[in-house]
């Protein structure tokens, strides 16, 4: 299947661009990634960025394989939207310099570092990219959304879905992540409670949410009728998944330094999570999904 998409918007700096060819054992995906709504002003008071369109070429697995073990987020993009727009959940900004805190993109809900409505903002690079729900990409609340691929090849939806994961008639709810703010005062670095503004301010407590370690879960989706594991960009912390059920291609990757891998076009490092606390996920089924 090839899906492309060529909408020209007003007052933006290019025309969007992207294709997604099934080839093979592997699910190709090009874009320049402009997106294919309104964006806010860039650059702004907190974002001092311009958006300019880039060069991705990725790829990711048309039947990809759960592993036992969940696979931190690296430097690297966690996946990619259907308007060929990335998904990456870290900033570059740490307190003091620190990178043992490092701050949240969405704090208390709201958008920070020049966060627009579509919940995104832009790197040096030029690159567009969401740090949450891409909300123009949501289009009901009583439907289940795939917004992209992750760059392990499993698909991303959107945060609403069925409260049992293999019903798909049973009642819609906002699905909710298994991580929790960490009680009590920060022992060092900026000080102070934990209130969600850091990354290491957060847990993973073992089903205290409708999701695993990796924000996502295994069920019945309207593009996979037999089942397939699947992540979930939620509305409250992770937001957009740290960590992968399969393995993440290469061409996610960013070179050291922060910049793009050969044929790639971006990349502002972030920083990978701290390791989730609590059990670990075990899946005994195979995650095989089926291309479409």
């Amino acid at each position: 299947m090839i899906q492309s998409l060529a909408l020209l918007l007003l007052n933006q700096v290019a025309q969007p661009q992207v294709t997604i060819e099934v080839k093979g054992d592997f699910r190709y995906i090009t874009a320049n990634g402009i997106p294919n709504h309104a964006t806010g002003a860039f650059p702004n008071r907190n974002n001092p960025n311009s958006i300019a369109p880039q060069r991705y070429t990725f790829k990711v697995p048309a039947k990809p394989k759960e592993n036992e073990k969940a696979i931190a987020l690296g430097h690297q993009d966690f996946g990619v939207a259907v308007n060929g727009v990335p998904f990456d959940p870290f900033t570059a900004e740490f307190w003091n310099g620190d990178r043992n805190w490092n701050y949240e993109a969405i704090f208390n809900g709201q958008g920070g570092l020049g966060i627009d409505q579509a919940n995104a903002h832009v790197q040096p690079t030029g690159a567009y990219h969401y740090h949450s729900v891409p909300k123009p990409l949501v289009i009901s609340k009583n439907n289940m959304t795939q917004l992209g691929w992750a760059a392990d090849g499993f698909p991303i939806y959107g945060p609403y879905g069925p409260t049992n994961s293999m019903d798909s008639k049973s009642p819609f709810k906002s699905l909710k992540g298994s991580y929790q703010l960490k009680e009590g005062n920060r022992p060092s670095g900026p000080g102070g409670k934990y209130d969600g503004r850091f990354v290491q301010d957060w847990q993973y407590v073992h089903k205290s949410g409708d999701l695993d370690e990796c924000n996502g879960r295994f069920g019945i989706t309207p593009e996979f009728p037999n089942g397939t594991y699947y992540y979930v960009v939620t509305e409250d912390y992770p937001w957009v998944p740290r960590y992968f059920r399969g393995t993440p291609d290469t061409s996610f990757q960013r070179r050291p330094g922060g910049g793009p891998p050969p044929g790639g076009g971006r990349g502002r490092p972030g920083g990978p999570p701290p390791p989730p606390e609590g059990q670990t996920t075990q899946h005994t089924h195979d995650g095989t999904t089926h291309s479409h």
